[in-house]
């Protein structure tokens, strides 16, 4: 399994990891009852601490995106997938709330906002 990490990006490692293995989820490209590689394996292969892929997995585990099996590894678990993009779509929601109210009380216009975000939109997409 592929996973891209970047020593420039502000994100912590784990929170990379985490976010990888998510959209890999959603989009279907893992699915339900495929196995994860090892805590140890995947820290080996991107040369990270085993401590750092724990707590990606953990949050998995806790957003119930995966499963561990004792002596067996980890799964994709048989979740909804329309409930958990339907939870992001909220939590994305939010933080586009948060930038806009921001950028409004620093007096950034309208226009600038607009800008910026089909900016970024064209740059990420």
């Amino acid at each position: 399994m592929f996973i891209s990490i970047s020593n420039i990006d502000p994100r912590p490692l784990y929170e990379q990891i985490y976010e990888s293995i998510k959209s890999k989820i959603l989009k279907g490209e893992l699915k339900p009852g495929d196995a994860l590689p090892s805590i140890r394996q995947l820290a080996q292969d991107l040369k990270i601490s085993v401590i750092t892929i724990k707590r990606a997995y953990l949050e998995l585990e806790q957003e119930k995106l995966i499963i561990t099996r004792p002596g067996k590894g980890c799964f994709v678990a048989d979740c909804d997938i329309s409930e958990i993009a339907s939870l992001s779509l909220s939590e994305i929601e939010q933080q586009m709330r948060e930038v806009v109210r921001k950028a409004k009380n620093t007096g950034v216009s309208r226009k600038s906002v607009e800008h910026i975000f089909n900016k970024v939109l064209e740059e990420e997409y």
